[in-house]
């Protein structure tokens, strides 16, 4: 008989004020249960009738928005096993811009579906290797799945075609007018090969005021306020950029000057007016034009510009000055002094325009097939040099209207960037979705073994999509007769393009091909694929180890300042 020796008490494996939870209950089961409390947080914002959330950050500011995308970036998620779905969602982000959501709302199902399975007492490995059998299977049919792709030189209507079910999951009823405005910009920047076409060209600047109906495209580069000095426009300028404050450079000491007679006060400011004036008439000299300022400009300074009839413009933010410097392709310069023939940008048009009110400043470059194109002017190559960029100036009532806006406007850029990488396109509507449930189980059917059972369960899990779709339009009760009048309508032949019709027109349900309600397989693709990861990377969790967060206890706050006695 085997003797047992009994364990010792209190064993202590960590230092003081450590976690560790293990076991089925602790961990797992907890794990899945956060994911699935972040996953319906986002999923009553899914699809066109999705609710608005109203986030309010740590530095107070408001968000009003059905973007998955900001709501989770917005939001500061402690959970170690809810960190992972929103790194899964913003690995979505980054590498198709759109579907976030998806990808959110189809992790957080697969977990639940899970769930039961290791309830009835089935081994997580199993479940994991049945989930990926899955993933497998539904990538391979998905490829089969595309009904067009985007025709090749792409034009107007059939971006916006493609654009239109994009911008309508985030605002339903402006899709057409932000599906133009996005088409045209996107064709203004579309370079000769396509395929080289970068998100960054379509820039968008929101002015209050006006409706939508009043937003414009306009060629080039927009910034919201006029120059400083007088000169307000220039035709084929040389452009210099300053990422410093176009001023009298100030010392980094303080320093003490001892001043004996008067001559020598007069003389003083003089000195500096006139090494201020040099630096000028050198760079007036260099045949610059147009001054790019990035931070601030001086009064003395800008008198002296207007003197030598040299606009300048204050771009206070680094990114569009970055932005700026590739358009006019010039070397962003940190001191103050002339540039070399190297450094200088050139730009063809800047102009001051009013704009609903507001003064704007556009800076374009004109290419071949513009109405102010002047071909004897231009070199034989410059077609290819030139950055061509398209401003979307976007109108609005409310400071929260044009943010939400940008965002449906970054989406659909991010579509038509993914749709001429991979111009396939499968039917939207939640008829792909539920398409590959109905084949997914059916292949799961077929298999033998324990992970037969975390197929079907994976399967199952897709059908949460046309069921959020047709709940966030219709409620809960009629949400769920549809989606059984759309298993019934994928049973018959030549039922794969059947999807939800969230106006319901008739019975809840339309072709999503005739309707032209099409998504892109490639976000689709990826949706599946980081979605079944995160959830099998939360699946294969068996405990936490958490240790106690770094820095002291809280200084406590004290009313009014610690200094006063």
């Amino acid at each position: 008989m085997s003797l047992k020796v009994p364990k010792a008490q209190n064993l202590q494996l960590f230092k003081d004020g450590y976690k560790h939870l293990q076991g089925l209950e602790d961990a797992v089961l907890r794990n899945i249960q956060a994911v699935s409390e972040l996953s319906d947080l986002v999923r009553t914002s899914f699809g066109p009738n999705g609710r608005n959330k109203l986030v309010i950050n740590h530095l107070g500011k408001v968000f009003v928005t059905s973007d998955a995308a900001t709501i989770i970036r917005e939001i500061e998620v402690v959970h170690p096993a809810a960190k992972l779905l929103v790194m899964a969602s913003q690995a979505q982000e980054a590498e198709m811009g759109d579907s976030t959501n998806t990808v959110m709302i189809l992790a957080g199902e697969m977990l639940k579906r899970a769930e039961q399975l290791l309830v009835m007492g089935l081994h997580p490995s199993e479940i994991i290797k049945g989930y990926e059998l899955a993933s497998t299977k539904a990538l391979a049919e998905l490829e089969t799945l595309s009904t067009s792709s985007l025709p090749t030189p792409p034009t107007r209507t059939t971006l916006a075609t493609a654009l239109k079910p994009a911008i309508a999951s985030k605002q339903y009823g402006y899709e057409d007018q932000l599906a133009n405005l996005v088409a045209e910009a996107a064709l203004t920047v579309m370079p000769p090969n396509p395929k080289n076409f970068n998100v960054d060209n379509v820039r968008v600047v929101k002015i209050m005021g006006g409706s939508l109906a009043g937003s414009t495209v306009v060629r080039g580069m927009v910034f919201g306020r006029e120059p400083e000095g007088i000169v307000k426009n220039a035709k084929k300028a040389k452009v210099a950029v300053y990422t410093c404050g176009v001023d009298i450079s100030q010392t980094e000491t303080k320093g003490t000057v001892l001043i004996k007679s008067a001559d020598e006060m007069l003389n003083f400011t003089r000195g500096e007016e006139k090494h201020l004036e040099k630096i000028f008439q050198e760079i007036a000299d260099s045949g610059v034009k147009v001054i790019i300022a990035g931070s601030t400009v001086g009064e003395l300074a800008l008198h002296y510009l207007n003197r030598m009839n040299i606009a300048v413009l204050k771009v206070l933010s680094k990114f569009d000055l970055r932005r700026l410097c590739r358009v006019v392709n010039a070397t962003p310069l940190a001191r103050l002094g002339a540039p070399t023939p190297e450094e200088a940008g050139f730009v063809d048009v800047f102009e001051t325009t009013e704009i609903g009110g507001d003064r704007v400043t556009v800076l374009r470059q004109v290419v071949e097939g513009d109405p102010d194109y002047d071909p004897s002017s231009a070199a034989p190559d410059a077609r290819s040099e030139k950055t061509r960029t398209a401003t979307i100036v976007l109108r609005g009532a409310t400071q929260n209207r044009l943010d939400d806006l940008e965002r449906a406007v970054d989406d659909g850029v991010n579509v038509i960037k993914a749709l001429l990488k991979d111009p396939r396109l499968v039917p939207g509507a939640g008829a792909t979705e539920l398409e590959l449930a109905k084949r997914v189980e059916a292949y799961g059917s077929g298999l033998k073994g324990l992970s037969q059972h975390a197929v079907r369960r994976w399967a199952q899990a897709l059908e949460v999509i046309p069921r959020t779709l047709a709940e966030n339009a219709l409620g809960g009760g009629e949400g769920n007769e549809v989606v059984s009048r759309l298993w019934a309508k994928h049973e018959g032949p030549g039922g794969e393009a059947w999807g939800v019709d969230v106006e319901e027109e008739t019975d809840g349900t339309l072709l999503a091909t005739e309707r032209q309600i099409l998504d892109s397989l490639a976000a689709k693709h990826w949706a599946i694929k980081l979605a079944t990861e995160a959830a099998t990377s939360v699946l294969s969790v068996d405990s936490i180890i958490m240790s106690r967060p770094a820095g002291g206890p809280k200084i406590p706050q004290q009313s009014g300042n610690w200094d006063e006695d």
